[in-house]
């Protein structure tokens, strides 16, 4: 049985970019990681490394035929992060979920390289 997201592991050819692009949008922060053989960057979320960024060149990242539809996080204080997504003139949409067992907003953007991010804030009407 599956709990919770633990982590999602992303490629990409601009590390520096997305790594701040999590950071400023996100208010996830560069933490420790393993000494790998290869460049990347973990991003936490509280005390957890929840995006796993890893480096390659953009021939490879274009080569590279994965893709993911998205990724979600839980969040809260709507109109905090809505508030910063504007001035950080970042795009958005939301959608409401509203179904029988619970009701949320999700908060959908995308990061630098197109990644689709939604935001799920649950008990918003």
């Amino acid at each position: 049985m599956l709990l919770e997201l633990d982590h999602i592991n992303i490629r990409t050819a601009n590390l520096a970019g997305m790594s701040q692009w999590y950071e400023a949008v996100l208010g996830m922060r560069v933490g420790p990681r393993p000494e790998f053989p290869f460049g990347g960057a973990w991003l936490y979320s509280g005390d957890r490394p929840v995006v796993h960024l890893v480096e390659t060149d953009e021939t490879e990242q274009a080569n590279n035929a994965t893709q993911i539809e998205h990724m979600a996080f839980k969040g809260e204080d709507l109109t905090k992060f809505v508030a910063h997504l504007i001035a950080s003139k970042i795009d958005y949409r939301e959608s409401l979920m509203n179904d029988p067992v619970a009701s949320m907003i999700q908060v959908h953007v995308k990061d630098i390289d197109g990644n689709h991010i939604h935001i799920d804030f649950h008990g918003t009407p």
